[in-house]
């Protein structure tokens, strides 16, 4: 594996992220009663408001772990189609505040963190609703690379309500051809 594409990509987070308050956007309900032990293992990227990291990536991932410190390791990987090649970055999540709230702050690159906020997950922690610290950044999360017409439609009435732009939503292939 190369190591400029994933610089690239790292350091087009920093730029997103370095000035912005990881805190959740104005308006916007975090998840209350959080445990992160069941968020912990792999989350499929099913849409995403297209961003310069991830721009044009399928099959994408989002694995948490635990760090001896109490943080999280995240690991995000996708395959992008026009290079032909896995992108993988490593970064580290901490709680804003009490780790029963699902607001936390992510850096993939030094003291540099972005907010990253679970404001929709159902109790069996199978789906979650996620965004950025402003309504630039939304992700629909799955255990599954596919989810029903139901709950697709759950979690998007659930972002529309919070302001989101989700005719802008970028639908990511899971599968390959």
């Amino acid at each position: 594996m190369k190591i400029w594409p994933i610089v690239t990509v790292i350091s087009a987070a920093v730029l997103i992220t370095a000035c912005q308050s990881p805190t959740p956007p104005r308006g916007v309900t975090v998840v209350e009663n959080f445990d992160a032990q069941r968020y912990l293992g792999t989350w499929y990227e099913i849409a995403r408001l297209e961003n310069r990291f991830e721009k044009g990536l399928e099959q994408v991932t989002a694995t948490y772990s635990l760090n001896n410190d109490g943080t999280l390791r995240v690991v995000n990987r996708g395959f992008d189609p026009n290079k032909q090649r896995w992108q993988q970055s490593t970064g580290k999540a901490k709680f804003t505040g009490k780790p029963t709230r699902a607001a936390l702050k992510v850096s993939f690159f030094g003291p540099f963190y972005g907010g990253y906020n679970v404001i929709a997950l159902d109790n069996e922690y199978r789906y979650a609703l996620v965004c950025g610290p402003n309504r630039d950044y939304l992700w629909l999360l799955s255990r599954t690379p596919a989810i029903n017409a139901d709950v697709k439609q759950e979690l998007l009435s659930a972002a529309a309500r919070q302001g989101f732009a989700i005719n802008q939503l970028r639908w990511v292939k899971q599968e390959k051809d």
